[in-house]
């Protein structure tokens, strides 16, 4: 057999799911905080939302949902301004926050879960502004001394350029209202509806991309050999 028939094959074995983003399972993560700086400003809320993939469509949704509220960590800054934007008062008890080990180490418990059901190796970030979450993520992991997280490094696939794209929007809420997806702003800046909300765009534009005849590419692969 041909090193391009056992190509094929291994191909052929994977699941849908794992051959749509090479091998890279979906999360989509939304951060509130007290600030923009990673290093030392707190992390407030994180949400994760991971997808499900239906096999005789290839229509993306989403599937489970897990949030957090989080303690600031030791020695953490709280800017002001941040927490004005997001109405978020971390002295609050009635939060009940966790501290940040808690909920990445829940988080990335249920990712790793779902990741490999769907026959994934590696977990990838989905977010609006994605770079701005993954740095927080990425920070939060380090900080809570956690070896491996489930997420790529610094690959994500970002919200924001996709629908700037695909729908001439980047503000998440004129994005949503551009697809036909209902957005609350009152209801924004919680991290748990911007992460259900931003999950609902991507899969908008991942669909419509199948739609219109973006995905699969095997009939082009088979006519270029």
């Amino acid at each position: 057999m041909s090193d391009n028939s056992n190509s094929k094959k291994s191909t052929t074995d994977k699941s849908l799911f794992a051959q749509r983003f090479r091998g890279y399972f979906p999360v989509v993560i939304d951060v509130e905080t007290a600030g923009f700086n990673a290093q030392t400003d707190a992390l407030l809320e994180i949400a994760a939302t991971t997808l499900s993939l239906d096999e005789s469509t290839g229509k993306f949704s989403l599937d489970e949902t897990i949030h957090f509220n989080v303690d600031p960590f030791e020695g953490a800054n709280l800017e002001k301004a941040a927490l004005e934007f997001t109405g978020i008062d971390p002295a609050n008890p009635l939060r009940g926050a966790v501290d940040e080990k808690e909920a990445m180490t829940e988080i990335f418990k249920l990712v790793r879960k779902k990741m490999k059901a769907a026959g994934c190796q590696r977990a990838v970030m989905v977010a609006h502004n994605a770079a701005f979450d993954l740095g927080f993520v990425n920070a939060a992991t380090e900080r809570c001394l956690i070896k491996r997280s489930p997420f790529h490094p610094f690959v994500s696939f970002d919200t924001t350029t996709l629908s700037g794209l695909a729908l001439g929007q980047t503000v998440l809420a004129k994005a949503c209202a551009a697809a036909g997806i209902d957005f609350n702003n009152n209801e924004a800046h919680s991290a748990l509806y911007d992460t259900e909300k931003t999950a609902e765009l991507y899969c908008h534009i991942v669909n419509k991309w199948q739609q219109l005849g973006g995905w699969p590419l095997a009939d082009i692969t088979d006519e270029a050999e």
